[in-house]
């Protein structure tokens, strides 16, 4: 299974985006299991920006993230959805949403990028007036 971010683009700051994020597998129920949204902009490290739990669907937000992000999991489109206002030029940066493997899957391990497994190809998003 891999998970694929979409919805990137080129925004001017102050802007707003939703990108997207859908499982490679029809049966793969996005609400059972971990799943996490990370970025990396150009010459840093990736960064991790939420988790949401396959158990209560609680989220946890880096401090990066608080304020002008927001996660959903959408159990009725079986997808994921990372939401940005407020949009500055250091969110520039490829897009990443990822799935903890296991059935269930609570967030743990934020230093380890919550143990995250299951990954695919980012998007995007090129803030820049």
């Amino acid at each position: 299974v891999q998970l694929q971010a979409s919805g990137g683009g080129l925004v001017q700051p102050g802007d707003y985006l939703t990108l997207s994020c859908a499982a490679s597998e029809p049966g793969f129920r996005m609400d059972y299991y971990a799943i996490g949204w990370f970025r990396q902009a150009p010459g840093k490290e990736r960064e991790v920006l939420s988790c949401t739990s396959g158990t209560d669907g609680r989220t946890d937000l880096a401090e990066s993230a608080k304020g002008r992000f927001t996660v959903t999991v959408d159990s009725a489109t079986n997808m994921a959805y990372l939401y940005m206002t407020d949009l500055k030029v250091e969110d520039t940066a490829v897009y990443y949403c990822a799935a903890v493997g296991r059935i269930y899957s609570t967030c743990r391990n934020p230093k380890k990028d919550y143990d995250m497994d299951l990954w695919g190809k980012g998007t995007l998003v090129t803030v820049s007036s």
